[in-house]
């Protein structure tokens, strides 16, 4: 109570949150976690952060980082911890439009930077389903992805800078503005994708990139992913890389969506084994502006290259978006996933990535092993199929923690075989620590122990995440 006192002290009592007060803050998204935390603490500035972590670390209490309560991996759970909710530093610090960047605290919610940007006709390429809830301080401590990394990057590609509170309540300011600053170890990095184990970020620097003049969208079958493959390198050639989005949604996801959400329509009369979700954009006046015809030459380029990959046999059916009603309807599908992949249980959510050319074989090799593991499973699986990053949900027959290990460990298997990654966006958190211990290179989680003893030798900076006990 000592601890509760001295932190009212900091941020004033109605931003300490205790007892029935924490309801909505101790859920995570997945309904898989609860936590129990000693109170959540909703500071509004740096000082007020720093002022926190000291209070904590003196007492020995720990320090759990919350943001848009949108992740899925357990990564703000904690059993007598402060949740440090940063919902209240949400402000937009500054744009700079000629620099084309934005200086913004951690809690501001992702939507509300993309009205920003938009606003000064630029925009922040970082774009998922959950953009209305999730936040800076939220993305950048899990590396997110999204449907944009393909042409833009994760989060960590598209921060210039980070302002960080460390273990000790110091604040550590790496705010650069550079695109290129070689004076020595690159630290933003190291807290980028930490999930708040190293220290709480607070502030960042973000680009922001010109808004495109111009989408053209598309919803096609695939006779293969080989074949689609295909259909994104030549988009990719002809345009000089100008493809956005680029999502790979199979039979089960489509059989899903018809279950779950008939109200989202099919694409085609008949479900295709490889439907995908093409989007190109430009902000270039020959690919944008509209001939005499009213043709956009951005959208006769794809339907040309839709229609060449018909002649060969490679596409077998294609619907271009012809007005942004449309377009939105096609990433209305898309962006439903998360409402169709856990709606059923019991459920093994992985999310993965593996190299391009062995998406195919990851998608026939291991439903095939988990047929001989557990007969009748159902698997429901969505692909950011541009960069690899696979969501593949495995539904088990029967709720058995011993079987869901073995299924999550034949996921693994092909993953590792095919030189891949068990964990592509969504962080590491707690779910994934089984995998950190049995995949992760010995030596890399040697060295992640030594940097997490050295920035908090006290371990209570959100203790028991992404390190294996």
């Amino acid at each position: 109570m000592d601890l509760i006192a001295e932190l009212t002290g900091i941020v004033g009592p109605a931003q300490i949150l205790t007892g029935a007060d924490m309801e909505g803050h101790i859920h995570d998204w997945t309904g898989k976690y609860s936590a129990a935390p000693l109170c959540v603490v909703r500071p509004t500035s740096t000082a007020e952060v720093a002022a926190v972590v000291r209070a904590a670390g003196a007492a020995g209490v720990p320090i759990i980082p919350s943001g848009g309560r949108t992740g899925l991996v357990g990564g703000r759970m904690t059993t007598g911890g402060i949740l440090l909710s940063l919902e209240r530093m949400n402000r937009i610090r500054e744009i700079r439009p000629e620099a084309r960047i934005a200086v913004v605290e951690a809690g501001v919610i992702l939507s509300s930077l993309h009205e920003a940007a938009d606003a000064v006709d630029l925009n922040f390429p970082l774009w998922f389903g959950a953009r209305g809830s999730a936040v800076i301080g939220g993305v950048l401590s899990t590396n997110a992805g999204g449907s944009n990394v393909l042409r833009y990057g994760s989060t960590r590609t598209l921060c210039l800078g980070v302002e960080v509170v460390l273990a000790d309540g110091r604040v550590l300011n790496l705010m650069s503005q550079l695109h290129k600053d070689n004076s020595g170890y690159d630290l933003k990095d190291l807290f980028i994708g930490a999930e708040g184990t190293l220290g709480v970020i607070t502030a960042a620097v973000m680009k922001l990139v010109p808004k495109s003049r111009a989408f053209a969208t598309a919803t096609l079958a695939a006779r293969s992913l080989a074949d689609a493959l295909t259909l994104l390198n030549r988009l990719q050639e002809a345009t000089g890389g100008q493809v956005e989005a680029f999502e790979y949604m199979p039979r089960s996801y489509s059989e899903r969506m018809a279950s779950i959400r008939p109200d989202l329509g099919q694409p085609f009369t008949t479900i295709h084994d490889t439907t995908i979700l093409v989007e190109l954009g430009s902000t270039a006046p020959r690919d944008t502006t509209a001939g005499e015809d009213g043709t956009v030459p951005l959208e006769a380029l794809l339907e040309e290259t839709l229609a060449q990959m018909m002649e060969e046999g490679m596409v077998l059916d294609a619907v271009l978006a012809r007005n942004e009603a449309q377009r939105r309807t096609m990433w209305a599908r898309r962006e439903a996933a998360a409402e169709l992949t856990h709606g059923m249980y019991p459920f093994v959510d992985t999310d993965v990535a593996v190299p391009l050319n062995a998406v195919a074989h990851f998608m026939a090799e291991v439903p095939a092993r988990l047929e001989k593991l557990d007969p009748g499973h159902q698997t429901v699986t969505v692909a950011h199929l541009g960069d690899g990053n696979l969501h593949f949900s495995v539904y088990p027959t029967r709720d058995d923690p011993d079987l869901n290990d073995r299924i999550l460990e034949t996921v693994e298997d092909v993953v590792q075989e095919l030189g891949g990654s068990f964990s592509a966006e969504h962080g590491v958190g707690l779910s994934k620590q089984p995998s950190m211990a049995r995949r992760k290179d010995p030596v890399a989680l040697e060295i992640m122990g030594r940097i997490k003893r050295a920035l908090d030798p006290a371990d209570l900076m959100n203790p028991g995440k992404i390190l294996p006990r």
